[in-house]
């Protein structure tokens, strides 16, 4: 597994809390609430990647034999 994807993961999330911090103090508590599920969808795309990425390796392990 490679560290960049937890970094990036790690990334989104800092960002989409901060952002929904601000927006919440600021009174914009729907927008807050877009940008937190926006947040979580794209790193659900991360994993989602990751976890196609394990099954071509998984798929050409069993198609090539041991």
């Amino acid at each position: 597994m490679d560290l960049s994807v937890i970094l990036k993961i790690a990334v989104v999330g800092l960002v989409t809390a901060i952002s929904g911090m601000l927006l919440k103090k600021s009174g914009k508590d729907d927008i807050a609430t877009v940008v937190s599920i926006a947040g979580l969808i794209v790193a659900i795309v991360f994993v989602v990647d990751m976890v196609g990425q394990l099954y071509q390796v998984v798929s050409q392990l069993f198609d090539g034999g041991l």
